[in-house]
């Protein structure tokens, strides 16, 4: 039977692969298709691609811009609309729990609620932070949002 994984290639679209340094009948014989001498005709020799013939390479003569705040706080966000529709009425949502059901990646980062869409039951939320929007409207549907620093 004809299947994708057993159709082979049409007879004469492979070719074997170039035999070189394989004496002088072979074509690709004595210096193996690299010309004479010099740094590309050595074993591990040639320039790197980014190598500009001396010239003030390119990623030094831009200027650099900018820097990295390594004590930035990177926040895992969840909206309302997401709770409402993985947790059951009178659950408690926290770290592990959005973790579980797969709404965050790592547990032990911290959380930012955020106020889009509706909850319509009552939730005990956990969260880092929380935006004013997402804790009046989780309050207005009867449950609670403990912001945790």
């Amino acid at each position: 039977m004809l299947k994708l994984n057993n159709i082979g290639a049409p007879k004469g679209a492979n070719r074997d692969k170039k035999r070189r340094g394989r004496g002088p009948g072979s074509g690709t014989g004595k210096t193996g298709g690299r010309g004479h001498k010099g740094q590309k005709a050595r074993s591990g020799g040639g320039i790197p691609p980014w190598f500009e013939g001396g010239q003030m390479p390119l990623n030094r003569r831009l200027p650099k811009r900018g820097f990295t705040n390594i004590f930035k706080k990177v926040f895992q966000l969840v909206n309302l609309d997401e709770l409402d529709a993985r947790f059951e009425a009178g659950a408690t949502v926290n770290g592990d729990s959005l973790a579980e059901v797969g709404l965050i990646k790592y547990a032990s980062r911290p959380v930012k609620l955020l106020g889009r869409g509706k909850v319509e039951k009552t939730l005990q939320i956990e969260v880092a932070k929380a935006s004013k929007s997402a804790v009046a409207a989780v309050e207005a549907a009867g449950g609670s949002v403990t912001v945790t620093g």
